[in-house]
């Protein structure tokens, strides 16, 4: 199950049938779950522990050092399980002393995605080819992110969210949201709604809850005040406690933005 090829260090972990590609390495510290696939020339290293079944694909880079330079100490990469990690991934651990980026179950980073460090990504997520995420992103459950987005550093990015390709955040983007070009949302992920199994009537109240926080006349606040009192469903609970959390700011709609633009 191991290519005569491969480099292990003697103090790296591997759990039972692990698989180990052509000039892959595997350095001391790291930790790989049973089942596991490290495929031709992928580096694991910096204090990587994985749990089982995941797939690290051709010539991925897992636990280098952050590109910070505030990086000083021992950091580490923690992965979850069953995880498709596709080719040359990169993830980087995080900055401070004992820090972790992490990645949870059942996720999909394909073709040329970064995760920068201290980044935290739940689960069943999909990140598509050349999505690149800076420090401290936090991602959460069944996300989609588009080839090609760009997140700056502290940006949030809600469970069951999406985004275009090619979108580019500095802002929050809220749980169910679809984000598109700058910093701006248009709806809500509907098919990803739908096929994560919301109800056709939940729907129905998150795209409610979407229509009072961009297109009424009420500010973000005051819509939070009024859906809290309105809907008391736990789906819009999550929404507006993202949205009171946040401290970059949520990302505007794209009709208002646009409104916003012709004036000026």
């Amino acid at each position: 199950m191991i290519h005569p090829s491969a480099i292990i260090d003697p103090a790296a972990e591997l759990g039972r049938e692990v698989t180990v590609g052509p000039g892959a390495i595997i350095e001391a510290g790291c930790v790989i779950g049973d089942g596991c696939e490290i495929r031709a020339h992928a580096v694991i290293t910096g204090r990587t522990i994985m749990g089982p079944l995941n797939q690290i694909g051709y010539g991925a880079i897992i636990g280098a050092e952050p590109q910070d330079y505030a990086f000083k100490g021992s950091s580490r990469v923690e992965i979850g399980a069953r995880n498709r990690i596709r080719e040359y991934v990169t993830i980087h651990r995080a900055t401070k002393e004992g820090g972790a980026t992490r990645l949870g179950d059942d996720n999909f980073l394909m073709g040329g995605v970064h995760l920068g460090h201290d980044v935290e990504i739940g689960d069943h997520s999909v990140l598509a080819n050349n999505t690149l995420l800076s420090g401290y992103v936090k991602v959460g459950d069944r996300v989609f992110l588009g080839g090609a987005t760009l997140l700056h550093q502290f940006v949030r990015i809600g469970s069951f969210a999406i985004t275009r390709g090619g979108t580019r955040l500095g802002k929050d983007v809220p749980p169910y949201f679809m984000a598109v070009a700058t910093n701006q949302v248009s709806g809500i992920n509907r098919l990803g709604l739908r096929r994560a199994g919301f109800s056709h009537e939940t729907r129905k109240t998150i795209r409610a809850a979407y229509d009072l926080i961009y297109r009424s006349q009420l500010n973000v606040g005051q819509a939070v005040e009024e859906l809290r009192a309105k809907f008391p469903q736990p789906e819009i609970a999550l929404l507006l406690d993202f949205i009171a959390s946040s401290k970059r700011g949520i990302c505007r709609d794209r009709l208002q933005a646009a409104g916003e633009d012709e004036e000026e």
